[in-house]
């Protein structure tokens, strides 16, 4: 996903890492910054809002089991994980 490298963000990202990412970013390339290349500075900036506002629709929108069986299975020790993907043995 391209606003996901735009941001810089990782496979799993937590909320606040994606709003930090967004800020920092926007603090680097504010126009006020860049003077010697206003035009590139504005560019990079209404990227990064494009990208953010992609990410965030994303969290707004994606869709959480409450099922007993998916929350038990978020909550697996790496060994419970181990056990159910590959039994005992």
């Amino acid at each position: 996903m391209k606003a996901k490298t735009l941001l810089g963000l990782r496979e799993t990202s937590s909320l606040r890492e994606i709003k930090s990412k967004y800020k920092n970013l926007m603090k680097k390339w504010h126009p006020d910054k860049h003077l010697d290349d206003i035009a590139k500075a504005t560019q990079m900036s209404a990227n990064i809002n494009d990208a953010y506002e992609i990410v965030m629709e994303y969290c707004n929108n994606y869709e959480y089991s409450f099922e007993e069986e998916s929350i038990k299975k978020s909550t697996y020790s790496p060994s419970e994980w181990w056990h159910d993907k590959f039994g005992g043995r």
